[in-house]
């Protein structure tokens, strides 16, 4: 959700796998961007207070016959254009200069040389500096107008620029980790080229965001599913600070959820922040009906197709409700339809897409679709949310049903919300917890032979998984000192009755999930 006035850069989608990152590290400069489709109209680009527009990257060659192009009036409109890699390239065919085939392809780290540190896209950027090459296409012939800016040893035209008309294009990926200085070139973009003031920040998005909730929803109800995760209670917290009492929120325990997690949820929510929240205990219902289910997937149906029937049944209890209320953030959308037709869909989320037909609201009230998830946790910092709300780790819609392996049964439930709970105890007794993307722990559908005291046991084993990630897409086991592993493990066993072993996921993503089911 932005202002219509916002101050904005638009980055026009080829198809990148860092299209993401772009847009985040223009947000990391305090200036908001949106990723839009490539075909996007020069001239609603210019009803809008667009000051800069970035040429994404991309797989695709400009030799191709059905290579895809952008409106090329974007070029007349006076707006500062960075092309990054594919957008450089077309770009550069376009305004008459020549792209080839690379005689290798270029994947990699190279040294990034400097030819005019006057030019203002450099400026603090050291003369030599490594720079990531991905590209299989290269500008052998600058466009008309254009100037080499940057090289590289097999790159010469590695960085361009027309300033005239205040184009410029790199060869290279600036928004990716392995280029040292980008998130200073895409600031030096933003800010200097594009003269955006910088004033795209949490207090300023919480003002905006208020103001339109309560445009759009004037004296109607709101529903809100509250699931306990980061993104339903940033969003609630939101909406709350727009409409007070009109927001609803309703909590459906499933009985799958964490130990205590529904009593953590009452406390905050009802008691500290005051909100109007409806518990809604269907935990035997939904363990019910998930009685001799084993597999992954049919679990999820189950869990979602009645999650939605227990729902509409409490938000009926609230009359006039036309809106319902979700935390759909950027990635969702992002991942869920794609933003241009360039854009592979990922997956599908249960929050995108439109409103299910049955629960009979007639309007969405998304506040933080146009958000990632560090700006989410920005957000709800600013709300005054507690830092254990907002700093918790991702946990999956059906709960525990995915971390048990193999049938869900009130006894296994019961073992896994004990072991869980102790992980999370040690982690952040640790100071462990907050480093982390994930900590948690998998009840394995096997009993393994033990022996406690001078008994022989015959018991559950879990996994502990512990894994280290940015945004859940990739992902790395933690070396966790093995104390603290140690320690988990003791307590486990000493005080989860039916788990006599404790084993520890060392598996990176990919190959494997972070989830094992």
């Amino acid at each position: 959700m932005s202002d219509p006035s916002e101050q904005k850069i638009l980055i026009l989608d080829f198809g990148s796998q860092y299209t993401q990152l772009i847009a985040r590290r223009v947000r990391e400069a305090s200036v908001y961007s949106e990723i839009v489709d490539t075909m996007i109209p020069a001239v609603e680009i210019a009803a809008q207070n667009v000051a800069g527009i970035i040429l994404s990257g991309g797989p695709a060659s400009v030799h191709e016959e059905d290579a895809p192009g952008c409106d090329p009036a974007i070029f007349d409109l006076g707006i500062p254009i960075l092309g990054i890699c594919y957008g450089l390239q077309w770009a550069t065919s376009h305004l008459g200069g020549t792209v080839k085939r690379s005689g290798s392809r270029e994947y990699g780290q190279a040294t990034l040389t400097v030819k005019k540190p006057d030019n203002p896209l450099f400026a603090e950027v050291p003369e030599t500096s490594k720079v990531w090459m991905s590209h299989a296409d290269e500008v052998v012939e600058a466009a008309p107008g254009f100037e080499v800016v940057a090289s590289s040893d097999s790159v010469p035209f590695a960085a361009v620029c027309n300033p005239e008309r205040r184009i410029w294009g790199v060869q290279f990926h600036p928004e990716v980790v392995h280029t040292p200085h980008g998130t200073q070139i895409i600031h030096n973009f933003a800010r200097t080229i594009c003269g955006c003031p910088g004033d795209w920040t949490a207090a300023r998005f919480v003002e905006i965001a208020t103001r339109k909730v309560r445009e759009t929803v004037g004296a109607d109800q709101v529903i809100l599913g509250l699931s306990g995760g980061v993104d339903s209670s940033v969003a609630a917290a939101l909406i709350h600070r727009a409409i007070g009492d009109q927001l609803h929120c309703v909590y459906v325990d499933n009985g799958v959820m964490r130990h205590k997690e529904s009593d953590q949820l009452r406390e905050i929510f009802a008691k500290h922040l005051k909100m109007n929240i409806q518990m809604v205990d269907a935990g035997k219902a939904f363990l019910d009906r998930l009685a001799g289910v084993s597999e992954p997937e049919q679990k999820r149906k189950i869990i979602g197709s009645y999650f939605v029937e227990v729902f509409r049944e409490a938000a009926a209890s609230v009359p006039n409700a036309r809106f319902l209320a979700q935390g759909t953030t950027y990635p969702d959308v992002i991942e869920s339809s794609g933003i241009g037709k360039h854009a592979d869909n990922i997956k599908s989320h249960h929050n995108v897409g439109g409103l299910p037909a049955e629960l009979g609201f007639d309007e969405l009230v998304e506040p933080l679709r146009m958000l990632f998830k560090d700006e989410v946790r920005a957000i709800g910092e600013e709300l005054g949310l507690p830092r254990e709300m907002v700093w918790r780790q991702p946990f999956p819609g059906p709960g525990l049903a995915v971390r048990i392996l193999g049938e869900v049964t009130p006894d296994r439930v019961a073992l896994l919300q004990k072991a869980d709970y102790i992980v999370l105890e040690e982690m952040k007794s640790a100071n462990w917890y907050y480093k982390v993307w994930q900590s948690f722990a998998v009840l394995l559908p096997v009993q393994t032979v033990g022996v406690m005291g001078d008994c022989r046991t015959y018991e559950n084993a879990v996994a502990l998984r512990v894994v280290q990630s940015n945004d859940g897409m990739t992902a790395d086991w933690v070396q966790l000192p093995h104390e603290l592993l140690g320690r988990i493990s003791t307590r486990i066993i000493n005080e989860v009755r039916g788990i006599n072993r404790v084993v520890y996921d060392i598996t990176s993503k990919p190959p494997g999930t972070i989830e094992w089911e």
